[in-house]
Order: structure tokens, then C-alpha cells, then sequence
């Protein structure tokens, strides 16, 4: 089973990531920020990729070390699960609405990572949860990972449904992608031979 656990330790936050690439979408998620909770639990279910993922961050100043290292500590994580990338499909697309929402994720397990970010949002906050601080968590994530990502909110009026839709599109994509396909089960998806290596 393709698996990785990651620990990141700063003097902003203490986090401990685990992805099985190949699971069931189980999850156990605690960052103290719980609509981050949330949309983490939306990413395993619909990826089918199991987490656990326990952070302790300086939640006394703000929410933006957590949400970013979250996001570097689980891209850490399916980077190093990945391994070499050999088998992989690589590239997918998924287009998830969400009542008057929808959304569109396409990616790319290049080993390159870039955000194409294209979500407006009319709220400042969800909850206590500042929305701009979702960018950053895509953004360290795609870096993380090594994934070229374009998110992409096609129309939506509530910002919760855009969130939510962009968490599970990227869910669906990175599902797609990580399996392994039967036709090349043996050959990194490249004309370079190689995708894997450190970032």
C-alpha cells in the first residue's frame, strides 16, 4: 500500500500527517479550526485517500500557520507516498457542483508544482475561518505535492458551497490520478523517464 507519514515542526505548529494513497476515504482530522476539519474530511472521503492528521498551531494569533502547514504537511505526505510516480494516470479533471455551485479542478502529478487560483469569495470569514487563508492552503499543498493545479469556480453565491465544491473537485481529480493504471503499470508517465525526486 502506498503510504506516507509526515511530521512538521516549527515554532508556529506541531503537525502530523498520514495519507494511504489507496485506502477507503477514512479520516481522523484535528487542527482546531473546525471548518478546516471539515473541508479535510471532504478530501478523504472523496479521494478515498485515508488521513490522519492531528495539528497544534498558534491559533492565539491567527489561523493562516495551521491552514498553510496543513496543507505543506499533507502535500509532504501524498509526495512521498507517490514515490517515483511509476503507474500512475497522472493527469485528471473533475467538475463538482454543489446546489447553486460549481466548480472545476484539473491537475497534474508533474512533480512541478503551480496553483491556478481562480475563486472569488464575497464573505471574509466562514465561520472564524479568514476565506483567503484557502488559497494558501491550496498553494502549499500543489507545492508540496508537486502537482500543477488549476481551481476554477465557475459561478456560486454561497461561499460555503465554493469551498466545499473546491475541496471535492480537487478530491476527485487527485482519485483519479493517483490510480494506477493497467496498461502501464510498470513506466513512469513521462517521455523523461522520471516525474519522482525531491522538489
Amino acid at each position: 500500500m502506498r503510504q506516507a507519514t509526515v511530521e512538521r515542526n516549527t515554532k508556529e505548529t506541531r503537525i502530523k500527517a498520514t495519507v494511504r494513497l489507496d485506502g477507503t476515504g477514512q479520516y481522523k482530522v484535528s487542527t482546531g479550526i473546525g471548518f478546516l476539519d471539515h473541508m479535510l474530511e471532504n478530501f478523504s472521503r472523496h479521494s478515498l485517500i485515508d488521513l490522519e492528521l492531528e495539528a497544534k498551531g498558534d491559533l492565539h494569533i491567527d489561523f493562516h500557520h495551521t491552514t498553510e502547514d496543513s496543507g505543506i504537511t499533507i502535500g509532504q505526505a501524498v509526495n512521498q507516498a507517490l514515490g517515483d510516480r511509476r503507474g500512475i494516470r497522472r493527469y485528471a479533471d473533475a467538475l463538482i457542483p454543489m446546489d447553486e455551485t460549481l466548480t472545476r479542478v484539473a491537475l497534474d502529478l508533474s512533480n512541478r508544482p503551480y496553483l491556478i487560483w481562480k475563486v472569488n469569495f464575497t464573505r471574509d470569514k466562514l465561520g472564524e475561518m479568514d476565506t483567503e487563508l484557502f488559497k494558501e492552503w491550496f498553494q502549499a499543498f500543489a507545492q508540496a505535492a508537486g502537482v500543477t493545479l488549476h481551481v476554477e469556480n465557475l459561478y456560486g453565491e454561497n461561499n460555503h458551497h465554493i469551498v466545499e465544491s473546491c475541496f471535492k473537485a480537487l478530491a476527485r481529480a487527485l482519485r483519479a490520478a493517483i490510480e494506477i493504471d493497467p496498461r502501464q503499470a510498470e513506466a513512469v508517465p513521462s517521455t523523461k523517464g522520471t516525474l519522482g525526486g525531491t522538489l
